[in-house]
């Protein structure tokens, strides 16, 4: 049983789908940190210094009465929230991950554009003497029994 998992494991679908769930995570972080990090701090500062994190509606006040000053103060109380702050980053990552992976795709369907696009290789060529059409490989003319120059 252990040998036929490995085996499995070490084919190279798995193993490239494995790679690409690592890098899909971490560029999931990455993105994550750029929005609110770098992207989400300037919006709000534009919009009269907001901090989207702590944007959220409280539907039933917690053991301790609020106001609250932060989501965390909030949770913390075990007050009852809607966070659209945080949805609303989240809206943002996933327009910044949809876009990027628009551009890959993008790339990868030009790619294949060009490989369709490109002549196939010749698999015959004509014989220079009597100009028959013979196999690219071949060093003497079938027809005409001549040899040919290999260049």
């Amino acid at each position: 049983m252990w040998k036929e998992l490995k085996k499995f494991a070490m084919r190279g679908n798995v193993i490239d789908m494995a790679v690409g769930i690592i890098i899909g995570t971490t560029f999931g972080v990455i993105v994550k940190s750029l929005v609110s990090d770098v992207i989400m701090p300037p919006i709000g500062m534009i919009l009269g210094k907001v901090d989207f994190a702590n944007l959220f509606i409280i539907l039933k006040e917690g053991k301790i009465a609020g106001p609250y000053t932060s989501l965390a103060s909030a949770q913390e109380a075990g007050a009852v929230t809607v966070n659209y702050g945080v949805f609303v980053n989240t809206i943002v990552n996933f327009l910044i991950v949809a876009f990027a992976l628009f551009l890959l795709i993008r790339v990868i369907n030009k790619i294949k554009a060009q490989e369709e696009t490109l002549p196939p290789e010749p698999t015959t060529k004509d014989c220079p003497y009597c100009l028959s059409h013979i196999p690219i490989k071949a060093t003497r003319c079938p027809h005409c029994t001549s040899k040919l120059v290999t260049a």
